[in-house]
């Protein structure tokens, strides 16, 4: 017979936050383990030190690398690899010999602990039983005294080694906050609370529970004396300052107060930073909301005083009429939009909402950006350097039978064709029918490009035939260049397509 496993969250410090059953537990194990940094003393063990018995054994599993520097030869993760690794072969075997094994977890075993490592490779193998504990940040709530989340309020745990454009995003984009693992990373995170405007009401707690517990606003905190044993609080009460976030939702809009402002329609272009232009950029930096699909508005950097309202994909007119509402009642705001907005972008529903004469006083400027299919051409080299066509082979706002007319006219007048939105999870066979209409006008030889998340990670591009172009392969990260006639592909592989046509 094999010994059992038991994970025990012995809580975040205070013995008197132990539960009975972890109590029970350890005061009954053959074995107590529990991880410590080198030169430390076990938080874990220290919480637990009363209930361990005298005829335990003890296993200290003491990490070799707590700052990220090591010479081991897979760096920082292997190094901790290869120790949790060690660790479990130690463990097992106690196991083996049928004595039970109880591994001490500050906290609660399953956040943000190490004992999730030993549970991944002995669970599997012995009989395993977790307990869980009181975790910090629930301590840390009692200590700061204030509610943490109300009714409806969305509460997201953060780790502070997040970068800070992302970490000030996700603080801007939720109602309340845990930011766990500091120390070192405590500027950043200070600077992302107030790029998020939520640095105001935002509270450290300091080893909550234990001796030298501390409380105080993050403003005020001297970066030089922050522990890793230490986190950061955001109410959802602050999102709206001293305003429960329900209380803000029953409040209806104001009046405007003066005439309404500009609504500004952005393309920001397909990815990279480099490719959003200057007139773009200097138009977000002086917007106060930004509207838009989520994956575009995470784009946009967050700042004090900015607040971003991201939606699905499908939202158009309700997205456009927001931002008109916001600029109606004097707002500055921008429509966000990737590649250029009025390329199959946000300008065209912001214009249809627009006809609504509630919105006849408020004036929208577009501003253009770098379009796909320019950036795929340009990696491609100059596919589209003669007369071209655009299509997008989604018929969710046109009938396929549109579509398919249009494609014929492209085939048949002999144009290059970029084409947007060439598949997804629910629409595989609309490639499948364009490559076989554009084969009945076209070359099977004729030159395609396929692009895939262009100027983003995983970037790819592909130089194919129209008879060898696999529809399985295209998804929505794809735009497809279809050449004329004449397009070509130099001895470097690169795809142009000449000015002048032969007579």
């Amino acid at each position: 017979m094999t010994g059992r496993f038991h994970g025990v969250g012995v809580g975040p410090g205070d013995p008197e936050l132990i539960t009975l059953k972890a109590a029970r537990l350890i005061s009954g194990a053959d074995v107590v383990a529990y991880h410590a940094g080198v030169g430390k003393e076990s938080n874990a063990r220290r919480a637990a030190a009363d209930l361990i018995p005298r005829a335990a054994v003890e296993e200290r599993l003491t990490y070799p690398v707590t700052t990220g520097t090591t010479d081991h030869p897979g760096g920082y993760e292997g190094a901790l690899a290869d120790f949790y690794t060690e660790s479990a072969a130690r463990l097992a075997a106690h196991l083996d010999a049928g004595r039970d094994v109880v591994l001490l977890s500050e906290g609660d075993p399953l956040f943000y602990g190490s004992y999730m490592y030993m549970h991944d490779r002995l669970s599997q193998r012995y009989e395993t039983r977790i307990v869980p504990g009181v975790p910090a940040f629930a301590a840390a709530t009692a200590v700061a005294e204030s509610p943490l989340a109300r009714q409806t309020d969305v509460l997201t745990v953060l780790p502070g080694t997040l970068p800070e454009a992302e970490l000030a995003r996700r603080l801007a984009d939720t109602d309340a906050a845990v930011i766990m693992k500091l120390g070192r990373t405590f500027p950043a995170v200070r600077r992302a609370l107030a790029a998020a405007g939520r640095l105001e009401h935002a509270v450290y707690v300091e080893r909550a529970s234990m001796s030298g517990e501390r409380r105080l606003p993050v403003a005020g905190v001297d970066p030089a004396t922050v522990p890793y044993f230490s986190l950061i609080l955001v109410t959802g009460d602050s999102r709206n300052g001293t305003r429960s976030r329900e209380a803000t939702q029953a409040t209806p809009p104001p009046e405007p107060a003066g005439p309404a402002a500009e609504l500004l329609v952005v393309g920001l272009g397909p990815g990279p930073e480099g490719w959003l232009t200057p007139e773009a950029s200097a138009a977000l930096d002086e917007v106060d909301h930004v509207v838009g699909y989520g994956r575009y508005v995470e784009r946009v950097p967050q700042r004090p005083g900015l607040t971003r309202h991201a939606s699905g994909n499908t939202v158009e007119l309700q997205r456009a009429r927001l931002a008109l509402d916001l600029a109606k009642n004097g707002e500055r705001v921008a429509v966000v939009s990737g590649g250029d907005a009025g390329v199959f972008g946000m300008a065209t529903a912001v214009f249809e909402a627009a006809e609504d004469p509630a919105y006849r006083d408020v004036p929208v400027r577009v501003l253009p950006g770098v379009s796909a299919v320019q950036a795929v051409a340009a990696r491609a080299g100059a596919p589209v350097g003669g007369d071209f066509a655009v299509v997008s082979l989604s018929d969710r706002l046109k009938p396929w039978e549109v579509v398919e007319r249009r494609l014929r006219a492209v085939a048949e007048a002999d144009l290059a064709l970029a084409v947007y939105n060439p598949a997804s999870r629910s629409r595989t066979e609309q490639i499948r029918a364009a490559r076989r209409i554009l084969l009945e006008h076209r070359d099977p030889g004729t030159v395609v490009v396929v692009g895939r998340s262009i100027g983003r990670d995983g970037e790819s591009l592909e130089v194919t035939t129209l008879e060898k172009l696999d529809p399985a392969a295209i998804d929505m990260r794809c735009l497809l260049i279809v050449g004329a006639s004449g397009t070509r592909v130099s001895a470097t592989g690169r795809v142009w397509t000449p000015r002048w046509v032969q007579p």
